[in-house]
Protein backbone atom coordinates (compact mmCIF):
# COMPACT_ATOMS: atom_id res chain seq x y z
CA UNK A 1 0.00 0.00 0.00
CA UNK A 2 1.33 3.21 -1.29
CA UNK A 3 -0.04 7.08 -1.46
CA UNK A 4 0.87 8.89 -4.50
CA UNK A 5 2.83 11.69 -3.88
CA UNK A 6 1.28 15.48 -5.52
CA UNK A 7 3.23 18.42 -6.20
CA UNK A 8 1.11 22.10 -6.96
CA UNK A 9 2.45 24.55 -9.23
CA UNK A 10 0.17 27.70 -8.22
CA UNK A 11 -0.51 28.70 -5.20
CA UNK A 12 -3.04 31.25 -6.03
CA UNK A 13 -6.98 31.17 -4.71
CA UNK A 14 -7.76 27.85 -6.45
CA UNK A 15 -5.46 26.08 -4.66
CA UNK A 16 -6.99 26.74 -1.43
CA UNK A 17 -9.95 24.68 -3.01
CA UNK A 18 -7.76 21.76 -3.63
CA UNK A 19 -5.68 21.52 -1.02
CA UNK A 20 -8.63 22.05 1.17
CA UNK A 21 -9.49 18.40 -0.20
CA UNK A 22 -6.24 16.78 -1.11
CA UNK A 23 -4.96 17.28 2.28
CA UNK A 24 -7.48 15.11 3.55
CA UNK A 25 -7.63 12.40 0.76
CA UNK A 26 -5.63 9.21 1.98
CA UNK A 27 -4.33 8.07 -1.18
CA UNK A 28 -2.21 11.23 -2.06
CA UNK A 29 0.15 13.20 -0.08
CA UNK A 30 0.73 16.85 -1.11
CA UNK A 31 4.75 17.19 -0.63
CA UNK A 32 5.38 20.67 -2.41
CA UNK A 33 3.82 23.81 -3.75
CA UNK A 34 5.54 26.01 -6.03
CA UNK A 35 4.92 29.66 -7.23
CA UNK A 36 6.50 32.24 -8.86
CA UNK A 37 6.23 34.06 -5.71
CA UNK A 38 8.05 32.30 -3.02
CA UNK A 39 6.30 34.32 -0.20
CA UNK A 40 3.20 32.74 -1.23
CA UNK A 41 3.87 29.22 -1.72
CA UNK A 42 5.75 29.40 1.87
CA UNK A 43 2.39 30.69 3.32
CA UNK A 44 0.70 27.88 1.62
CA UNK A 45 2.55 25.32 2.78
CA UNK A 46 2.31 26.75 5.86
CA UNK A 47 -1.30 26.88 5.84
CA UNK A 48 -2.04 23.45 4.90
CA UNK A 49 1.21 21.79 6.82
CA UNK A 50 2.63 20.92 3.38
CA UNK A 51 6.26 20.21 3.82
CA UNK A 52 7.89 21.82 1.00
CA UNK A 53 7.50 24.67 -1.23
CA UNK A 54 9.66 26.54 -3.53
CA UNK A 55 10.45 26.67 -7.36
CA UNK A 56 8.82 25.08 -10.19
CA UNK A 57 12.58 23.36 -10.95
CA UNK A 58 12.55 22.17 -7.28
CA UNK A 59 8.60 20.64 -7.27
CA UNK A 60 10.17 18.97 -10.78
CA UNK A 61 13.34 17.46 -9.85
CA UNK A 62 11.54 15.38 -6.50
CA UNK A 63 11.64 11.78 -7.22
CA UNK A 64 8.65 11.25 -4.50
CA UNK A 65 6.25 13.54 -6.65
CA UNK A 66 4.42 11.22 -9.26
CA UNK A 67 1.38 14.27 -10.30
CA UNK A 68 1.90 17.19 -10.07
CA UNK A 69 -1.17 19.59 -10.20
CA UNK A 70 -0.70 22.56 -13.00
CA UNK A 71 -2.69 25.82 -11.44
CA UNK A 72 -1.01 28.18 -13.40
CA UNK A 73 -2.50 30.85 -15.34
CA UNK A 74 -4.56 29.27 -18.59
CA UNK A 75 -2.15 30.90 -21.38
CA UNK A 76 1.07 29.07 -19.66
CA UNK A 77 -1.21 25.47 -18.79
CA UNK A 78 0.68 23.94 -22.09
CA UNK A 79 4.11 25.59 -21.33
CA UNK A 80 4.04 24.60 -17.61
CA UNK A 81 2.56 21.11 -18.52
CA UNK A 82 5.09 20.34 -21.17
CA UNK A 83 7.84 20.85 -18.61
CA UNK A 84 5.90 18.25 -16.14
CA UNK A 85 6.09 15.75 -19.07
CA UNK A 86 9.43 16.35 -19.55
CA UNK A 87 10.07 15.88 -15.44
CA UNK A 88 8.61 12.20 -15.95
CA UNK A 89 5.52 13.03 -14.38
CA UNK A 90 2.02 12.77 -14.97
CA UNK A 91 -0.38 15.84 -14.75
CA UNK A 92 -3.22 17.01 -13.40
CA UNK A 93 -4.48 20.28 -15.19
CA UNK A 94 -7.21 23.33 -14.70
CA UNK A 95 -9.25 24.20 -17.57
CA UNK A 96 -8.67 24.58 -19.97
CA UNK A 97 -6.30 22.33 -21.10
CA UNK A 98 -4.26 24.71 -23.53
CA UNK A 99 -5.59 27.65 -25.14
CA UNK A 100 -5.36 26.64 -28.67
CA UNK A 101 -6.10 22.65 -30.27
CA UNK A 102 -2.17 22.59 -31.00
CA UNK A 103 -0.68 22.81 -28.23
CA UNK A 104 -3.41 20.29 -27.05
CA UNK A 105 -2.27 18.24 -29.42
CA UNK A 106 1.11 18.35 -28.55
CA UNK A 107 0.96 17.85 -25.12
CA UNK A 108 -1.03 14.51 -25.23
CA UNK A 109 0.95 13.23 -28.14
CA UNK A 110 4.09 14.28 -25.48
CA UNK A 111 2.84 12.25 -22.74
CA UNK A 112 1.91 9.55 -24.40
CA UNK A 113 5.00 9.10 -25.97
CA UNK A 114 6.81 9.29 -22.98
CA UNK A 115 4.09 6.52 -21.28
CA UNK A 116 2.32 9.37 -18.65
CA UNK A 117 -1.02 10.40 -18.35
CA UNK A 118 -2.76 14.32 -18.71
CA UNK A 119 -5.99 14.67 -16.95
CA UNK A 120 -8.28 18.23 -16.63
CA UNK A 121 -10.69 20.02 -15.01
CA UNK A 122 -13.47 20.12 -14.73
CA UNK A 123 -13.73 17.63 -12.09
CA UNK A 124 -17.47 18.39 -11.30
CA UNK A 125 -18.34 15.85 -13.71
CA UNK A 126 -16.94 13.35 -11.24
CA UNK A 127 -19.14 14.55 -8.48
CA UNK A 128 -21.74 12.46 -6.76
CA UNK A 129 -24.55 14.53 -8.39
CA UNK A 130 -23.64 14.29 -12.27
CA UNK A 131 -22.21 11.13 -11.68
CA UNK A 132 -25.88 10.33 -10.26
CA UNK A 133 -27.56 11.41 -13.41
CA UNK A 134 -24.71 9.66 -15.69
CA UNK A 135 -25.80 6.29 -14.24
CA UNK A 136 -29.58 7.03 -14.53
CA UNK A 137 -29.27 7.63 -17.98
CA UNK A 138 -26.86 4.74 -18.53
CA UNK A 139 -29.31 2.40 -17.10
CA UNK A 140 -32.18 3.68 -19.55
CA UNK A 141 -34.46 5.84 -17.25
CA UNK A 142 -35.09 8.41 -20.15
CA UNK A 143 -34.20 5.71 -23.13
CA UNK A 144 -32.10 6.53 -25.70
CA UNK A 145 -30.80 10.06 -25.46
CA UNK A 146 -31.66 12.31 -28.30
CA UNK A 147 -31.29 16.17 -27.52
CA UNK A 148 -29.96 18.29 -24.64
CA UNK A 149 -30.65 22.01 -23.81
CA UNK A 150 -28.58 24.22 -21.37
CA UNK A 151 -28.89 27.18 -19.84
CA UNK A 152 -26.15 29.47 -18.25
CA UNK A 153 -27.54 33.45 -18.05
CA UNK A 154 -26.56 35.87 -15.61
CA UNK A 155 -26.25 39.24 -15.75
CA UNK A 156 -22.70 38.77 -15.52
CA UNK A 157 -19.43 38.71 -12.88
CA UNK A 158 -18.78 42.49 -13.41
CA UNK A 159 -21.53 43.08 -11.19
CA UNK A 160 -20.24 41.32 -8.15
CA UNK A 161 -16.67 40.00 -9.08
CA UNK A 162 -14.41 43.19 -7.41
CA UNK A 163 -11.73 42.81 -10.53
CA UNK A 164 -13.34 41.40 -13.29
CA UNK A 165 -11.50 42.68 -16.37
CA UNK A 166 -10.30 39.11 -17.35
CA UNK A 167 -13.66 37.34 -17.32
CA UNK A 168 -13.99 40.04 -20.48
CA UNK A 169 -10.63 39.53 -21.98
CA UNK A 170 -9.62 37.20 -24.83
CA UNK A 171 -9.53 33.60 -23.95
CA UNK A 172 -12.21 34.01 -21.57
CA UNK A 173 -16.03 35.28 -21.61
CA UNK A 174 -18.81 32.78 -20.56
CA UNK A 175 -18.13 30.52 -23.41
CA UNK A 176 -14.23 29.73 -21.97
CA UNK A 177 -14.53 30.44 -18.51
CA UNK A 178 -18.00 28.82 -18.32
CA UNK A 179 -18.43 26.91 -20.96
CA UNK A 180 -15.97 23.80 -20.11
CA UNK A 181 -18.25 22.53 -17.48
CA UNK A 182 -21.70 21.95 -19.56
CA UNK A 183 -19.40 20.73 -22.47
CA UNK A 184 -17.81 18.16 -20.39
CA UNK A 185 -21.54 16.92 -19.15
CA UNK A 186 -22.66 16.98 -22.67
CA UNK A 187 -19.69 14.42 -24.35
CA UNK A 188 -19.83 12.52 -21.13
CA UNK A 189 -23.68 11.89 -22.03
CA UNK A 190 -23.71 11.64 -26.42
CA UNK A 191 -20.11 11.09 -26.52
CA UNK A 192 -17.89 13.07 -29.21
CA UNK A 193 -18.92 15.98 -31.41
CA UNK A 194 -19.22 16.31 -35.03
CA UNK A 195 -20.47 19.88 -36.10
CA UNK A 196 -21.22 23.16 -34.31
CA UNK A 197 -22.93 25.98 -35.21
CA UNK A 198 -23.56 29.41 -33.34
CA UNK A 199 -24.23 32.84 -33.20
CA UNK A 200 -22.75 35.25 -30.45
CA UNK A 201 -23.33 39.34 -29.31
CA UNK A 202 -21.74 41.78 -26.95
CA UNK A 203 -24.15 43.61 -25.11
CA UNK A 204 -21.94 46.59 -24.65
CA UNK A 205 -18.49 47.70 -25.47
CA UNK A 206 -17.31 48.91 -21.72
CA UNK A 207 -18.51 47.58 -18.46
CA UNK A 208 -18.53 49.08 -14.84
CA UNK A 209 -17.60 47.29 -11.83
CA UNK A 210 -20.32 47.39 -9.57
CA UNK A 211 -18.70 45.94 -6.03
CA UNK A 212 -15.50 46.62 -3.81
CA UNK A 213 -12.94 49.26 -3.56
CA UNK A 214 -12.86 49.70 -7.54
CA UNK A 215 -16.59 49.48 -8.41
CA UNK A 216 -17.50 52.57 -10.65
CA UNK A 217 -14.28 51.56 -12.79
CA UNK A 218 -14.71 50.94 -16.16
CA UNK A 219 -12.82 48.68 -18.33
CA UNK A 220 -13.34 47.26 -21.99
CA UNK A 221 -15.20 44.15 -23.25
CA UNK A 222 -12.95 42.32 -25.62
CA UNK A 223 -14.93 39.02 -26.26
CA UNK A 224 -18.81 38.23 -26.95
CA UNK A 225 -20.57 38.03 -23.96
CA UNK A 226 -23.63 35.66 -25.35
CA UNK A 227 -22.61 32.40 -27.07
CA UNK A 228 -25.86 30.31 -28.67
CA UNK A 229 -24.51 26.99 -29.85
CA UNK A 230 -26.10 23.77 -31.81
CA UNK A 231 -23.72 20.86 -31.16
CA UNK A 232 -24.65 17.51 -33.37
CA UNK A 233 -22.96 14.31 -31.81
CA UNK A 234 -21.26 11.45 -34.13
CA UNK A 235 -23.82 9.29 -33.02
CA UNK A 236 -26.84 11.26 -33.80
CA UNK A 237 -27.67 13.27 -31.04
CA UNK A 238 -27.72 17.02 -30.28
CA UNK A 239 -27.92 19.94 -27.81
CA UNK A 240 -28.91 23.33 -27.77
CA UNK A 241 -26.42 25.29 -25.31
CA UNK A 242 -26.32 29.50 -24.21
CA UNK A 243 -23.66 30.53 -22.36
CA UNK A 244 -24.72 34.37 -21.60
CA UNK A 245 -23.27 37.26 -19.64
CA UNK A 246 -26.55 39.30 -20.78
CA UNK A 247 -29.37 38.48 -18.75
CA UNK A 248 -31.23 40.75 -16.28
CA UNK A 249 -32.62 37.33 -14.78
CA UNK A 250 -30.42 34.87 -13.85
CA UNK A 251 -30.63 30.93 -14.73
CA UNK A 252 -27.63 28.85 -14.22
CA UNK A 253 -27.10 24.94 -14.01
CA UNK A 254 -29.77 24.37 -16.67
CA UNK A 255 -29.39 20.79 -18.50
CA UNK A 256 -31.86 18.83 -19.71
CA UNK A 257 -31.58 15.76 -21.51
CA UNK A 258 -33.98 14.29 -23.47
CA UNK A 259 -34.20 10.43 -25.14
CA UNK A 260 -37.01 8.33 -26.43
CA UNK A 261 -38.43 7.51 -22.87
CA UNK A 262 -38.52 10.44 -20.77
CA UNK A 263 -36.58 13.84 -19.81
CA UNK A 264 -34.13 13.75 -16.92
CA UNK A 265 -33.12 16.97 -15.23
CA UNK A 266 -29.45 17.60 -14.15
CA UNK A 267 -28.25 19.06 -11.70
CA UNK A 268 -25.73 22.29 -11.66
CA UNK A 269 -22.31 21.10 -14.15
CA UNK A 270 -20.52 23.42 -12.49
CA UNK A 271 -21.22 21.81 -8.31
CA UNK A 272 -20.24 18.70 -7.26
CA UNK A 273 -23.82 17.89 -5.65
CA UNK A 274 -27.63 18.16 -6.17
CA UNK A 275 -30.47 15.61 -7.07
CA UNK A 276 -32.00 14.91 -10.86
CA UNK A 277 -35.30 15.04 -11.82
CA UNK A 278 -36.94 12.65 -13.91
CA UNK A 279 -39.76 12.87 -16.18
CA UNK A 280 -41.40 9.83 -17.81
CA UNK A 281 -43.76 9.43 -21.01
CA UNK A 282 -47.07 8.10 -19.97
CA UNK A 283 -45.96 8.76 -16.05
CA UNK A 284 -48.00 11.36 -14.24
CA UNK A 285 -45.87 13.69 -12.23
CA UNK A 286 -41.96 13.88 -12.27
CA UNK A 287 -39.36 11.57 -9.67
CA UNK A 288 -36.63 13.20 -7.96
CA UNK A 289 -33.46 10.77 -7.92
CA UNK A 290 -31.51 12.02 -5.00
CA UNK A 291 -27.64 12.39 -5.67
CA UNK A 292 -25.44 9.26 -4.99
CA UNK A 293 -22.03 9.68 -4.24
CA UNK A 294 -18.92 11.73 -3.62
CA UNK A 295 -19.60 15.16 -3.32
CA UNK A 296 -16.24 16.31 -1.68
CA UNK A 297 -14.96 18.69 -4.54
CA UNK A 298 -11.96 20.01 -6.29
CA UNK A 299 -8.99 17.09 -6.11
CA UNK A 300 -11.32 14.46 -6.40
CA UNK A 301 -9.82 14.30 -10.12
CA UNK A 302 -6.41 13.93 -9.18
CA UNK A 303 -7.35 10.71 -6.95
CA UNK A 304 -9.38 9.15 -9.93
CA UNK A 305 -6.42 9.81 -11.63
CA UNK A 306 -3.73 7.81 -9.04
CA UNK A 307 -6.09 4.91 -8.66
CA UNK A 308 -6.53 4.50 -12.78
CA UNK A 309 -2.48 5.09 -13.20
CA UNK A 310 -2.37 1.97 -10.36
CA UNK A 311 -5.35 -0.09 -11.88
CA UNK A 312 -3.73 0.55 -15.39
CA UNK A 313 -7.16 1.80 -16.22
CA UNK A 314 -7.56 5.11 -18.80
CA UNK A 315 -8.32 8.33 -16.45
CA UNK A 316 -11.99 10.16 -16.20
CA UNK A 317 -11.61 13.19 -16.41
CA UNK A 318 -8.86 12.53 -19.51
CA UNK A 319 -6.65 14.80 -21.13
CA UNK A 320 -8.49 13.71 -24.35
CA UNK A 321 -11.84 14.85 -23.30
CA UNK A 322 -10.62 18.40 -22.01
CA UNK A 323 -8.77 18.70 -25.70
CA UNK A 324 -12.19 17.42 -27.43
CA UNK A 325 -14.23 19.63 -25.52
CA UNK A 326 -11.13 22.70 -26.27
CA UNK A 327 -12.48 21.66 -29.66
CA UNK A 328 -15.94 22.26 -29.46
CA UNK A 329 -15.52 25.35 -27.89
CA UNK A 330 -12.91 26.93 -30.24
CA UNK A 331 -15.61 25.74 -32.80
CA UNK A 332 -18.32 27.76 -31.72
CA UNK A 333 -16.36 30.74 -31.50
CA UNK A 334 -15.47 30.65 -34.63
CA UNK A 335 -19.07 29.26 -36.12
CA UNK A 336 -20.20 32.58 -34.13
CA UNK A 337 -17.60 34.77 -36.24
CA UNK A 338 -17.78 33.24 -39.68
CA UNK A 339 -21.75 32.53 -39.63
CA UNK A 340 -20.86 28.90 -41.25
CA UNK A 341 -20.98 25.34 -39.35
CA UNK A 342 -17.83 23.60 -38.11
CA UNK A 343 -16.56 20.40 -38.26
CA UNK A 344 -15.26 19.20 -35.24
CA UNK A 345 -12.58 16.51 -36.15
CA UNK A 346 -11.25 15.51 -33.09
CA UNK A 347 -12.88 12.22 -30.48
CA UNK A 348 -12.72 11.31 -27.29
CA UNK A 349 -13.80 8.03 -25.52
CA UNK A 350 -16.60 8.62 -23.13
CA UNK A 351 -16.47 6.81 -20.13
CA UNK A 352 -18.25 4.79 -17.47
CA UNK A 353 -19.97 6.45 -14.71
CA UNK A 354 -18.47 5.74 -11.36
CA UNK A 355 -19.98 3.17 -8.77
CA UNK A 356 -22.36 5.23 -6.64
CA UNK A 357 -19.85 4.06 -3.44
CA UNK A 358 -17.00 5.41 -4.89
CA UNK A 359 -15.04 7.77 -2.03
CA UNK A 360 -11.72 10.12 -3.01
CA UNK A 361 -11.47 9.81 0.79
CA UNK A 362 -11.09 6.31 1.23
CA UNK A 363 -7.66 4.53 1.58
CA UNK A 364 -7.34 2.07 -1.42
CA UNK A 365 -4.41 -0.26 -1.75
CA UNK A 366 -2.44 1.50 -4.91
CA UNK A 367 0.67 -0.06 -6.51
CA UNK A 368 3.18 2.73 -7.87
CA UNK A 369 4.46 1.51 -11.67
CA UNK A 370 7.76 2.03 -13.47
CA UNK A 371 6.99 5.58 -14.81
CA UNK A 372 5.39 6.81 -11.32
CA UNK A 373 8.68 6.48 -9.71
Amino acid sequence: MTRYGVGIIGAGNIATQYLDNLTQFEDVDVLFIADLQLDRAAARASQYNVPHYGTVDQLLARDDIQIVVNLTIPAVHAEVSQQIIAAGKHIWSEKPIATDQESAADLLRAADAAGLRVACAPDTVLGGGIQTALRAIARGDIGEPLTASTMFHVPGPDKWHPDPEFLYAQGAGPLFDIGPYYITTLVNVFGSASKVHAVASQATKVRTIGSGPRAGTRFDVEVPTHHAALIEFEGGGSAQSTLSFEHAFAREGVVEINGTEGTLILPDPNVFDGDSTLWRFGQEGASVIPCEGSTWGRGTGVVELARAISAGEPERASGAIAAHVLDILIGIDEAATTGAPVTISSRAQRMPPLPAAWDPSARTELAVGPNDR
